[in-house]
């Protein structure tokens, strides 16, 4: 998942990642986001196209991560 990371964090302008997100409350949901750097070795933040803002994400709370060509996506992206 980190390597994953890394690849969207280096090209920003060309990748994005999807993955399903589980915040703290149990809710689970759909997010496309742009990596911008890694907080720690648990969380990094990006920009959030669904919330058209930055936010920090936890890796364990993440899953089905998967490397997307950034072309497909346009804010905001409806969150599902």
């Amino acid at each position: 998942m980190r390597q994953q990371i890394r690849r969207a964090m280096q090209d920003p302008d060309g990748v994005v990642l999807t993955f399903d997100y589980t915040d703290q409350k149990g809710n689970q949901t759909r997010r496309v986001v742009s990596p911008v750097r890694f907080a720690n070795r648990e969380r990094f933040l990006a920009l959030c196209l669904s919330r058209e803002a930055p936010r920090f994400f936890q890796l364990n709370r993440m899953s089905n991560v998967q490397v997307a060509a950034a072309h497909h996506f346009v804010m905001p992206v409806p969150l599902a």
